[in-house]
């Protein structure tokens, strides 16, 4: 049986600082910045009681409150990060999980207790990104 789902998108951005250990990383291995275009993605198999996915004001919203504990700073300096490496898929799956820790506590409605999966999306640039999915 063929699995249907429902998403929407909602899109924000980050400015952050951080530097990484190990060969692999190269010239990355010291402070750099970077600026990330950040998309969730909210998926359900069927829609809610209106007729939507999720409130795309209260995901946006919520999006916005998840960047902004990381935006405008080094990461290096952040207490939860101590010794790991924040790589672009370390910090899709950072915030698609804290996404989903609000969508549990109630932050994006009712609604969205049917959500199926939050997709995220960190766009290192246009020819290169990171994705992290999660079941709901």
């Amino acid at each position: 049986m063929e699995v249907t789902l429902f998403s929407i998108t909602v899109r924000d951005h980050v400015m952050i600082a951080h530097s990484f250990r190990g060969e692999v990383f190269g010239p990355a291995q010291r402070l750099h910045g970077a600026t990330f275009v950040v998309d969730a993605k909210f998926n359900r198999t069927d829609l809610d009681s209106d007729n939507i996915v999720v409130d795309i004001g209260l995901a946006t919203q919520e999006l916005g409150a998840v960047l902004a504990e990381f935006n405008y700073r080094n990461l290096d300096e952040v207490p939860a990060f101590t010794g790991v490496n924040t790589s672009t898929e370390f910090l899709a799956k950072v915030i698609a999980d804290r996404l989903a820790d609000r969508v549990h506590a109630g932050a994006l409605g009712e609604g969205a207790r049917g959500l199926s999966a939050i997709s995220v999306t960190l766009h290192e640039s246009h020819v290169a990104w990171a994705s992290y999915e999660r079941p709901l």
